[in-house]
């Protein structure tokens, strides 16, 4: 009975807007696996550890999103709530774990243990942000790229959240912070669990009336965005007193502020059937339409079109084995591993970057990353779907525009100039941020939606790929290069000079990524003038509609 009214409210308008709101909440907390370097030094310190076994258990956590294949293959076959359910329990276990070693609470784990608390914690977020994507991406189906943009955002903002509220509250301490790690995650999915459901396509659904809703959303998201910056760069929450106190409850009303989009809509929704109880309510409630039609009913899928032996072309429904066997399908794979394999290798080693630079705190560089990647996917999700609308620009052009940035990143900071990690951690938070709100809506563009899920995660196996070649090899193993043994088993570099080889290798790597991209747009000029044929026509329907 619970369970049908809950399905019946996800497919009102409102409804589906509420169940965003909610994936927003996750996703606030699901970024949780960018937040090593906050608590990696501790670690290091307790065990002993040389840079490369550091880096190998960054890649641990990292290759915990290798198994985010089994989320992919789930999210077709079991409900979203029991996504949520799994991704929690895993974070509660993996960050638990690690809080008990670093509290001292109990011994130092084998290396091997630490590995696969680490990879827990890794695995988790691949649950939680496969049922928010794949769920609202279907929801939502002509806003792609806003829905992309929103949920990303959010995610580059989590880290952010976790470490100005762990200074706020608790003083930085790491102990602290992997507790927050393990327990808020578990309490936000419970309550998405509810909310957050597969709807049906609302028949009358405009996108203009959509696009309002997500530019509210993503103009709260820059507030808190913008709050949290100044915050970071003022010092305002760090006092541990009243003006902290101030600081936390305004933020957790900022983060409750989304919610009005839903009420503003479900408002408008009952004045319209108010006003108009005795018309036909297909004719009446326009964009903000009750009526639905079934989510796999809404539009045949291309395959059945097909004939047999027949391939699809890019912009349909593509089955794995297609999707995999695509050129396209290895270019945008190949490119996003250029991209934010190089970005991991900086997030996952900002702390040794930072005392490299002489730096004894490098909590504002990991917030930084975490902010300036917020403003490059909510810019970027919502750019690309404005420039695909008014001039069918292929999205994976953004890609490449963000590869060439980068590229001036890691070669300003190779140079190891005053400023230098500062000035990259925020480049490099940018350009990370657009990879991933671009990339995620094409592979639903190019490829479909009825295996969306899995295929997500097949791109996701760049993040372990990227974070074990760029991260665990080559920062590692170049930094151990240059470093001396400290008593205790660990060592350390101080000096430009320490990553000044990794950088330059990056940024090699990051031309080779332009490349890729510059191609993928080409190859895809096609499709993405049909998107933009498809959403003008929408729109002249819902004028033709309204008038």
């Amino acid at each position: 009975m619970v369970s049908s009214a809950l399905d019946a409210m996800a497919g009102t308008a409102w409804g589906r807007w509420l169940g965003l709101v909610a994936a927003v909440w996750v996703q606030c907390i699901s970024g949780n696996n960018y937040t090593f370097s906050n608590y990696s030094d501790s670690i290091k310190t307790l065990m002993g550890l040389t840079q490369l076994q550091l880096n190998g258990l960054s890649v641990a956590k990292d290759v915990g999103k290798a198994f985010g294949l089994l989320a992919g293959l789930a999210s077709d076959r079991v409900p979203t709530w029991l996504l949520l359910a799994i991704g929690s329990l895993e974070g509660a276990l993996g960050y638990g774990a690690q809080w008990l070693v670093v509290s001292k609470t109990v011994a130092p784990l084998p290396y091997w243990q630490m590995c696969v608390c680490l990879c827990l914690g890794g695995n988790s977020t691949t649950w939680m942000n496969t049922a928010v994507l794949v769920t609202c991406i279907r929801n939502f189906r002509g806003s792609r790229g806003p829905v992309s943009g929103v949920l990303k955002g959010f995610v580059g903002l989590s880290t952010a959240i976790f470490t100005d509220l762990c200074s706020a509250l608790f003083a930085d301490d790491p102990a602290s912070f992997l507790v927050m790690l393990a327990v808020v995650p578990a309490a936000v999915c419970a309550v998405a669990m509810v909310f957050l459901r597969e709807g049906r396509v609302i028949s009358g659904a405009s996108d203009e009336a959509d696009a309002r809703g997500f530019a509210a959303i993503s103009t709260l998201a820059v507030a808190i965005a913008l709050y949290l910056l100044a915050a970071d760069l003022t010092g305002l929450g760090g006092d541990g007193g009243v003006v902290s106190t101030v600081f936390v409850t305004v933020l957790f009303i900022l983060l409750a502020a989304p919610v009005a989009v839903p009420a503003h809509v479900a408002w408008r929704s009952w004045m319209r059937t108010r006003k108009a109880a005795n018309a036909d309510a297909e004719n009446t409630l326009l964009d903000d339409s009750t009526t639905t039609t079934p989510l796999l009913l809404a539009s045949k899928p291309a395959a059945e079109a097909r004939g047999p032996g027949e391939r699809p072309r890019l912009g349909e429904e593509h089955t794995i084995a297609e999707a995999l066997s695509a050129l396209d399908f290895w270019l945008l794979f190949s490119s996003f591993l250029m991209g934010v394999g190089t970005g991991l290798a900086v997030m996952n080693n900002l702390g040794q970057m930072g005392v490299a630079m002489g730096y004894a705190d490098v909590s504002l560089f990991v917030s930084m990353t975490s902010i300036w990647g917020f403003f490059g996917r909510i810019a970027s999700g919502t750019i690309s779907e404005h420039f695909i609308k008014t001039r069918a620009l292929p999205r994976p052009v953004w890609n490449a525009a963000s590869q060439v940035l980068m590229c001036a990143g890691y070669v300003f900071m190779a140079f190891g100039m005053p400023g230098s990690l500062f000035i990259g951690s925020v480049v490099v938070g940018v350009c990370y941020g657009v990879r991933l709100a671009v990339t995620v809506p094409t592979a639903s563009e190019l490829f479909g939606l009825k295996y969306y899920g899995l295929i997500y995660n097949i791109l996701i196996l760049n993040l372990p790929l990227g974070s074990f070649l760029f991260s665990g090899l080559l920062a590692g193993l170049l930094y151990d290069a240059q470093a001396t043994a400290t008593p205790g088993g660990g060592n350390t570099c101080v000096g430009a000079h320490c990553y000044r080889g990794v950088f330059s290798v990056m940024a090699v790597a990051c031309v080779i990524g332009f490349v890729l991209d510059v191609i993928l747009s080409v190859r895809t000029k096609r499709v993405y003038a049909k998107i933009h044929e498809a959403k003008k026509a929408s729109r002249l329907a819902a004028a033709q509609r309204v008038s």
